[in-house]
């Protein structure tokens, strides 16, 4: 249960198909059958912006990295484990109908990291082998993976799954096979057991109602922080004239208002949208603060009309899966809207290397995989961290490694932050939320001279343990 400046749990595009901030696929979506559908499912998937836990939970207690023992004292103790090799799925949406570089994000990040724990040694003496599979983005495709990947290949568990269309997950859970850090784009990481999404979750995920009965709540946790740090009052949310679009819009208004926001909505059309007519709206206005509820494509035609009419915000807030090291292109008709781009999200910047975990991120991407240099994003430093948590729930089980062991870890007590990569997270369940809550974000913004003059998101926050805010749990139908 979390949300962000858009709603509370991720969201993505409206073409064909969260942490804090609205959420959009950062590619240039292809038209085709039910596009808008395509970016509402990521539109309401992803609106969660920070975690909401006590506060003794933002401490990094880091796990054990996973040390090796001899190959010889292994035994075949589960399905996908002998006694020198762990079987490891990962089933990602390349290509879909949104585009490759949408959904890959995630698997490269993980597959870095399996690729640098193998070159230590493996996993008490065992190499992790990742069995992936390209689903397409459709839900016939997401069951067919699943389907394989479980009965064919016979993987242990999934980890850092990115799919559009998680049909396959009843399958998952009624195997009982674990699946860790997975990016919620749907509502399957809060209504399966044995699903375990990368930020976590409150719900009691009894394979019944999504959510509390069907209800999913969104903290404004994001808006709150943009009234404290730039004073905005005001914001404009730009919408599709398509259902699910115009859905996840309706929700980011309910956040701005539920913080005090004058809100402008702005509708376009699908196929044709006049997005001069935006930009003339919103200087009218004076809107601050603006939001959206569109693809990539849309966004950077957005951004172009505001820079040609000479409009200026104090920020165009976007999302974590729009964290990218590809905005530098993605807006490159407009340098003025680019650079008052904020994002949000409930992981550390790519781009903070002082930290040792972005370190290891960093190096191991340069090493394995050097040429998605341009094309880093924060969802395959989230990627890794889905890795490192089915690496140290793997590791507590020691030779003797087990789906219920590892279930075990995933199911603890104790908040989980992926040696610091992630807002302190668990799948405790919950009741219904009530009354305020503190929720907790990381936040960043473009900036074309940053790094030497390569441009790139530069951290605005101390500590993303630390940015809190004290805000209304706001219900929603997913």
């Amino acid at each position: 249960m979390r949300l962000t400046a858009p709603p509370s749990r991720r969201a993505a595009d409206a073409h064909c198909r969260r942490r804090p901030g609205p959420r959009v696929p950062r590619r240039r979506v292809r038209r085709r059958c039910g596009g808008a559908a395509l970016l509402a499912l990521l539109l309401t998937a992803v609106t969660a912006c920070g975690t909401r836990l006590p506060g003794s939970a933002f401490t990094h207690r880091p796990t054990a990295a996973g040390a090796s023992t001899a190959a010889g004292a292994n035994p075949a103790s589960d399905t996908g484990v002998t006694a020198t090799e762990i079987r490891i799925g990962v089933v990602t949406s390349l290509t879909s109908p949104v585009g490759s570089e949408v959904f890959s994000g995630p698997r490269y990040g993980a597959q870095a990291f399996v690729q640098a724990l193998n070159d230590r040694g493996g996993l008490h003496g065992r190499t992790v082998k990742l069995v992936t599979c390209d689903d397409g983005g459709s839900g016939i495709g997401n069951q067919d993976c699943v389907h394989r990947l479980i009965d064919q290949q016979h993987v242990f568990a999934f980890v850092s799954g990115s799919v559009l269309d998680y049909a396959g997950a009843p399958y998952v859970s009624g195997k009982g096979v674990p699946d860790v850090g997975g990016q919620p784009i749907g509502t399957a990481y809060d209504r399966w057991p044995h699903l375990y999404g990368i930020y976590g979750s409150g719900a009691p995920r009894d394979g019944q109602a999504v959510g509390w009965n069907g209800t999913l709540y969104q903290t404004p946790e994001v808006f709150r922080f943009f009234t404290e740090r730039l004073g905005t009052t005001s914001a404009a949310v730009v919408a599709y004239n398509q259902a699910d679009s115009a859905r996840y819009a309706t929700q980011l208004k309910a956040g701005l208002e539920a913080e005090g926001y004058r809100v402008l909505m702005q509708t376009v059309d699908f196929a044709l949208p006049n997005f001069q007519a935006v930009a003339a709206a919103v200087r009218a206005d004076g809107s601050q603060l603006l939001l959206d509820a569109m693809d990539t494509r849309g966004n950077a035609a957005l951004c172009r009309a505001l820079d040609e009419a000479g409009v200026r915000v104090a920020a165009k807030a976007t999302n974590v899966q729009n964290w990218s090291q590809t905005v530098g292109t993605d807006y490159g008709a407009s340098p003025g809207c680019r650079n008052a781009l904020w994002a949000t999200s409930a992981s550390l910047n790519y781009e903070d290397v002082q930290d040792q975990a972005v370190r290891d991120f960093r190096a191991a991407m340069s090493r394995y995989y050097p040429d998605r240099e341009p094309l880093l994003s924060a969802w395959e430093l989230e990627g890794w961290a889905g890795a490192q948590w089915l690496t140290d729930a793997m590791d507590s089980c020691g030779a003797d490694l087990t789906r219920a062991c590892v279930e075990r870890f995933m199911n603890r007590t104790e908040p989980y932050d992926a040696h610091g990569l992630i807002l302190p997270a668990s799948f405790v369940p919950q009741p219904p939320p009530t009354g305020p809550t503190r929720a907790c974000l990381n936040a960043a913004r473009w900036q074309d001279t940053a790094y030497g003059g390569r441009g790139g998101w530069v951290t605005q926050v101390a500590s993303m343990t630390t940015t809190c805010f004290e805000v209304p749990q706001l219900p929603y139908r997913p």
